[in-house]
């Protein structure tokens, strides 16, 4: 799945348009390399995304194309 839709799906970015920009701006990693948002995510890969001066590390559980909005947390793990 392309990175800016799995942002979307998974609630981390609410939408795919704010992802696109993270993407192209540099604040989204995968595996601690630059990310553009067409790469793909597939389980096992962590990201790393930057809001502001605060950043986010997840592990990528699952990937589906949709999800209802409770089950989202379940697509990723916070890591520290």
């Amino acid at each position: 799945m392309r990175l800016d839709k799995y942002l979307k799906v998974s609630r981390l970015i609410k939408r795919r348009t704010v992802a696109n920009e993270a993407c192209d701006a540099g604040r989204v990693q995968i595996n601690g390399k630059p990310a553009k948002a067409s790469a793909e995510v597939k389980e096992g890969d962590i990201l790393t995304v930057s809001f502001g001066n605060r950043e986010v590390r997840v592990e990528v559980l699952d990937v589906q194309e949709t999800v209802r909005k409770e089950e989202a947390k379940e697509l990723f793990r916070y890591l520290s």
